[in-house]
């Protein structure tokens, strides 16, 4: 078990949006430097000064967090193998393979290894660029090889390192979004401050550095970014090419890094499709984002030998549905409310109707079920049934695929994260829900950016985009909390928009009747500075206090496990155990394992059913046939999953086999509780 012990003594820029009802807003700002020069003067400087705080703000949040990690495992003082042993579960997996790399006689022969792998999952060989999400570690490891800095930069520190250098990335690209929202970099600042001071809930690559969410989130950040730009309206030809090449580069690196990218990459054409069935975005470039989606996944799938897995996703059929029913249903937009209503019906119709269908077909035609277990997993989870699969009941009991707990908004509202954003929320989605009604009731004067007129209530494509982005990624975050990190990092960014936004005062201002310009300038940036030093007031000292408290990582059993394998066993022992500790075996040891904890693949997870029959009421004979047919010469037997205590009963390990393998649950008072056969 892994512990960790007390270390022993030793203004902002004005971004032009081209939009009228915005420009009166703020032209008294405007009035600050006079003459037209003087006025390019005082943006180039608040562009500079804007741009300054980003990078800044970005590098010192990647130290404090690079900070954070050695003083919780004293990383520089422990030996190899307590680093290897440090980095748990598949995260060790993956910095296995970056290790593999680096010890490979040469680049070519280390890439064959990778291609032909027969010591991932014994009497296999498979072709691990193509099952998982790994190139970045041979980007990494090439990296190493050629850069000059091999006698200065151990190899496992030019790997977190690269980790740590990519969240300053993330958060700069955070912060950017909200300047490109609200139009000056004070909430920009709001933004990456409260991501820090909300630190537990916004990242965790502190503690699980290789994770793929930690390389793949930056990228998403930018993604984000560039589409909010893109959403401008009256961008320039060459502005938009541009913002379509950075969208697409984002959206590949971000679907290269993470097998979960076509489930985060959905819920984006999703929020598209949304907003362009209601007219709040323009519809060429919602077919834009749409096509560089599809554009970004198949190129993934190509670099992956055609992985399974993307190209039966949701995401292609869906979007190639969107596509093709646009076309079939021209006059969409058009007609009075209850037309449009309708058709818009009917469109929902069409659309899930030929997802489904396309979807269905690819999966049948290329005999695909790498995805199967999620589709149980989430039947399940939403109560359509329960169930005795053992993959799906595995993920119903871990804490991670739980609803997000009550207290997680207790932390963010000490901030006033959660207050603000709340605040922010409801002011948008009533632009949104008037902007929404007034599209549809009025169809001869649309405007193509997707904003009501200069009489209604506005909001623009940009805002609208972020605004569903928040909702559907919040309903994701709710019903699962691992994925939260990807709607609290947005919740930093639509929150401090909307406190500095010009639009959220405004329509705040008329409604209660007290509006004029020069208080909606005054609550614009008087609320956000206010905000910012209550935060860095109440938390800088606990920032403090973080980064003052030294630790040390201590785990002897697993160091004496893994020096006991090394000296013990030959190189070509074959490993069976559970999918976390494994990990490090291939880590630490290079052993070949049965089994492993990447478990996008339907044949590795009856694999893993299989070897974990040692935990369950199975006759010794039948567990030793399952374990000589992988080739297995050792096992790993683990007391904290014989005698558990963390999961409740029926949800242990034992448990969840029994159930499987045809036992029900029985109770009675004063007897704990026990299994019988149902066969």
């Amino acid at each position: 078990m892994n512990t960790i012990r007390q270390r022993k003594g030793i203004k902002n820029t004005e971004v032009s949006e081209d939009y009228a009802a915005q420009e009166e807003n703020v032209k008294l700002e405007h009035k600050l430097p006079s003459g037209g020069s003087s006025r390019r003067l005082w943006e180039t400087l608040s562009f500079t000064l804007g741009g300054t705080i980003a990078l800044c703000v970005g590098v010192l949040t990647s130290v404090y967090l690079a900070t954070l990690h050695e003083n919780d495992l004293w990383f520089s003082n422990i030996k190899e193998v307590e680093r290897e042993i440090s980095f748990r579960t598949e995260c060790g997996l993956y910095y296995s393979y970056y290790k593999q790399m680096l010890q490979a006689p040469s680049l070519m022969q280390g890439l064959r290894g990778l291609m032909y792998d027969n010591k991932t999952e014994s009497m296999r060989t498979i072709n691990l660029l193509q099952r998982m999400n790994i190139y970045q570690e041979v980007l990494l490891s090439i990296l190493y090889r050629v850069l000059p800095i091999q006698t200065y930069l151990e190899p496992v520190y030019f790997y977190i390192y690269t980790l740590f250098g990519l969240q300053a990335i993330y958060v700069t690209a955070l912060y950017t979004t909200s300047w490109l929202l609200s139009g000056t970099w004070l909430s920009g600042l709001l933004a990456a401050f409260w991501y820090v001071t909300n630190r537990i809930d916004t990242t965790r690559v502190e503690f699980t550095v290789p994770l793929r969410e930690n390389w793949a989130l930056p990228f998403f950040a930018v993604q984000t970014a560039a589409v909010t730009y893109f959403l401008r309206p009256n961008l320039q030809p060459l502005s938009e090419r541009l913002a379509l090449l950075a969208i697409f580069v984002s959206t590949f690196l971000f679907s290269l890094t993470w097998q979960f990218n076509q489930f985060v990459v959905l819920l984006q054409a999703l929020v598209l499709f949304t907003l362009d069935s209601l007219d709040l975005l323009p519809a060429l470039k919602a077919s834009w984002l749409y096509s560089i989606q599809i554009a970004g996944l198949l190129l993934v799938c190509a670099l992956q030998f055609l992985n399974s897995m993307i190209l039966g996703s949701l995401l292609i059929s869906f979007n190639l549905s969107v596509l093709t029913a646009r076309r079939l249903q021209k006059n969409l937009k058009t007609g009075n409310f209850l037309n449009r209503l309708g058709k818009l019906l009917l469109h929902l119709f069409v659309v899930l109707c030929l997802t489904l269908f396309l979807n269905n077909i690819i999966k049948k035609t290329l005999n695909l079920k790498s995805d199967e277990h999620i589709f149980k997993f989430l039947k399940a989870k939403f109560g359509f049934g329960a169930t005795r699969d053992f993959d799906a009941n595995l993920y119903l009991c871990e804490e991670a695929f739980g609803l997000l707990p009550l207290n997680t908004f207790e932390r963010l509202s000490d901030t006033l994260l959660f207050s603000a954003y709340l605040f922010v929320l409801c002011v948008t989605g009533t632009a949104a829900l008037v902007g929404a009604l007034h599209n549809l009731s009025d169809s001869t004067h649309r405007q193509p950016t997707g904003s009501v007129g200069k009489g209604a209530v506005s909001l623009r494509p940009a805002t609208a985009y972020n605004f569903m982005h928040s909702i559907l990624f919040g309903l994701l975050a709710l019903s699962t909390m691992r994925m939260k990190y990807l709607w609290t990092s947005h919740m930093c960014v639509f929150a401090s928009f909307g406190l500095c936004s010009p639009e959220t005062w405004e329509l705040l201002l008329k409604a209660i009747r007290l509006y004029n310009p020069k208080r909606m300038c005054v609550m614009r940036y008087s609320v956000p500075i206010l905000t910012l030093l209550y935060v860095s007031y109440k938390f800088w000292p606990e920032v403090m206090a973080e980064l003052s408290e030294l630790r040390e990582f201590h785990d002897p059993d697993t160091v004496e496990l893994m020096n006991w394998i090394n000296s013990n066993t030959p190189r070509t022992a074959v490993f069976a155990g559970s999918m976390q500790l494994l990990a490090g075996v291939k880590l630490c040891t290079g052993r070949t394992l049965t089994n492993h904890p990447h478990f996008e693949d339907s044949s590795l997870r009856e694999r893993t059913k299989a070897v974990y029959q040692i935990y369950a009421k199975r006759p010794a004979e039948h567990v030793h046939g399952l374990l000589r047919s992988f080739g297995t010469d050792y096992v790993i037997l683990e007391d904290s999953i014989c005698y558990e205590r963390r999961h409740r009963p029926g949800c242990r390990l034992r448990d969840l086999l029994d159930l499987a393998n045809g036992h029900t649950l029985v109770t009675a008072a004063g007897r704990g509780d026990g299994w019988t056969s149902t066969k």
